[in-house]
């Protein structure tokens, strides 16, 4: 048989969703959608760099001069 994923945009589809496949008589699993886990080194850095863009500390380049 085939699995279906389906990705509901509410908690009103998650419902009808799950009400639907009650009344057929269709076993499904429910999970909740993780959040990506990023490394802290990665997101401290990311942050370090917007902080510094925001105080003017950041250098422009043109799209022609970034493959010179």
């Amino acid at each position: 048989m085939e699995t279906i994923l389906a990705h509901p945009e509410n908690q009103e589809q998650l419902e009808a969703i799950k009400a639907f496949l009650k009344a057929l008589k269709i076993k499904f699993e429910s999970k909740k959608e993780e959040k990506p886990n990023y490394d802290p080194e990665f997101v401290k850095m990311l942050l370090e760099g917007k902080k510094q863009i925001e105080e003017g500390r950041g250098v422009k380049i043109s799209l022609e001069d970034l493959w010179k």
